[in-house]
């Protein structure tokens, strides 16, 4: 396929999947914690407030499969692993910068009108 044919709007396209990928929360938050440069699991689990062990473990492992994160382990005792955002992954920083900075921008008015609307439909 052709950059041309990807269409996220047919269901059978892969670019809907990617879509999925990106647009995931831990994804946008895992992204932007790699903003500074590489960091260990740890490192990122301590940023990402909320995440678990597992969905922290699937993330690193479907970015590194989208070609967004890599994985690099140092022969040392114990082993040290760090991830790090390759050239494609940096290339999405600057979107989900955006949706991070609209979401925290505009969740004092989201939240009065979900507010509104259960009290009107409670």
């Amino acid at each position: 396929m052709s950059d041309l044919a990807w269409n996220p709007y047919e269901r059978n396209c892969p670019s809907r999947r990617l879509l999925d990928r990106i647009g995931d929360r831990w994804t946008v938050l895992v992204i932007g914690a790699l903003d500074d440069g590489p960091r260990r699991f740890s490192e990122l689990q301590a940023a990402v407030d909320g995440v678990s062990q597992k969905m922290l473990t699937q993330t690193l492992r479907a970015l590194e499969r989208d070609g967004l994160v890599t994985r690099t382990v140092y022969p040392e005792v114990p082993p040290r692993v760090e991830y790090e955002l390759t050239p494609n992954g940096r290339s999405l920083q600057t979107p989900l910068r955006a949706l991070t900075e609209w979401a925290t921008e505009h969740m004092t008015a989201v939240q009065a009108s979900q507010e509104a609307y259960d009290h009107s439909h409670g």
